[in-house]
């Protein structure tokens, strides 16, 4: 029994749970990108954005950004289980470091014609939508944003005609002069 002497259990207490992206800075090896994963998927945890390359090439160093969610102690958990890998080399929250600059790039392909046709052309050029693709039936758009302005051009671009969605993931930066 709690200690006011009642039956009723006491209330549990709910964390909020938020989003982190994390930027991770490993060896280019065969099997780090899956140990990484295997390290989510055997603890349930889910990956919401993922991208990889390398980026220094001469000391063979890749950098992956994985965005995914959980409570303060999740991401703590998460955070100190990838700086235990022996490829891993740095984990750094870039939640937590302030403002990040974050940006997707989205292929959208859109069917349509007379004034759907017009319609996708005209809020392409709102979004600032590059065209890569016009046949007299589709067109296929570029476009390079944050993750909420993509969702906003897809879902305006479901009533016109779409058809299909290529989407790159999050690539994401700290702010200012220093180095992750």
């Amino acid at each position: 029994m709690n200690a006011m002497n009642t039956h009723y259990p006491d209330p549990v207490r709910v964390e909020p749970v938020n989003r982190h992206t994390l930027a991770v800075i490993v060896d280019n090896e065969p099997g780090v990108l899956a140990r990484i994963a295997g390290l989510f998927s055997g603890r349930g945890y889910n990956i919401e954005s993922l991208t990889v390359s390398e980026t220094e090439h001469a000391r063979h160093l890749s950098r992956i950004t994985i965005v995914t969610t959980g409570t303060n102690a999740v991401i703590d958990q998460i955070k100190a289980q990838l700086d235990r890998l022996v490829p891993v080399h740095r984990v750094v929250d870039l939640t937590l470091q302030g403002d990040s600059l974050e940006r997707e790039l989205c292929l959208v392909k859109v069917a349509g014609r007379g004034e759907h046709r017009v319609e996708a052309m005209r809020l392409a050029a709102a979004f600032g939508a590059r065209t890569l693709d016009a046949t007299l039936t589709s067109f296929v758009f570029e476009l390079t944003g944050s993750t909420e302005e993509i969702d906003r051009f897809v879902k305006l671009m479901s009533a016109i005609g779409l058809v299909e969605i290529s989407r790159t993931g999050i690539a994401a930066m700290g702010r200012g002069p220093e180095p992750m």
